[in-house]
């Protein structure tokens, strides 16, 4: 059975089908991108091990050499680059984080497209309630829950978005946060 589309209108045509597949189309979207982003942070991932082990060989290489300054510079510019290197990796945590926030998004988009497609919750309080209180559960980070209850109080995003940056540099100066 084919449906009516926003395009070709007809006495089927439904609002609730239409937005559906807006929420599908994002749903795609978004795991389609984690999708790519994770193969290439994979690849990266595996590129700074196999250098972190190239340097480690190097080093053992250089320390077993007799001492003269051209060693030891060989030997700080090692050791700096498998800082730089440990730095990085520190930095690609921010794609965990990112990864995760996009896979509540798309589980998100999933819930409330099953809402919205079912009408005794698409009409009932007590359903949406339960459901945003499952998104709210999944929060990790105390910021989350920051923006996640400012939007339910009312405020704009770029007031809960200033609320959660607010919340997350408090967080960043009395905790780290494993995810």
């Amino acid at each position: 059975m084919t449906f009516s589309a926003s395009h070709h209108p007809d006495l089927d045509w439904s609002q609730i089908r239409e937005t559906i597949k807006l929420l599908t189309v994002s749903v795609a979207q978004v795991e389609g991108s984690m999708k790519a982003g994770d193969e290439s942070v994979s690849a990266l991932a595996d590129s700074f091990t196999n250098i972190v082990d190239d340097m480690k060989n190097i080093h053992e290489i250089l320390s077993g050499w007799q001492q003269s300054e051209s060693r030891d510079n060989a030997l700080q510019h090692c050791e700096a680059t498998q800082h730089r290197i440990n730095s990085a990796i520190v930095a690609f945590q921010f794609y965990d984080r990112l990864q995760q926030c996009l896979q509540h998004v798309s589980n998100n988009l999933k819930g409330l497209s099953v809402i919205i497609d079912t009408p005794h919750r698409l009409y009932n309080p007590a359903e949406w309630h339960k459901f945003q209180e499952s998104i709210r559960s999944q929060y990790t980070m105390e910021s989350e829950k920051v923006m996640f209850d400012a939007i339910h109080q009312g405020k704009s995003v770029d007031e809960a978005l200033a609320m959660f940056q607010q919340a997350n540099q408090l967080n960043d100066e009395d905790e780290i946060e494993l995810f």
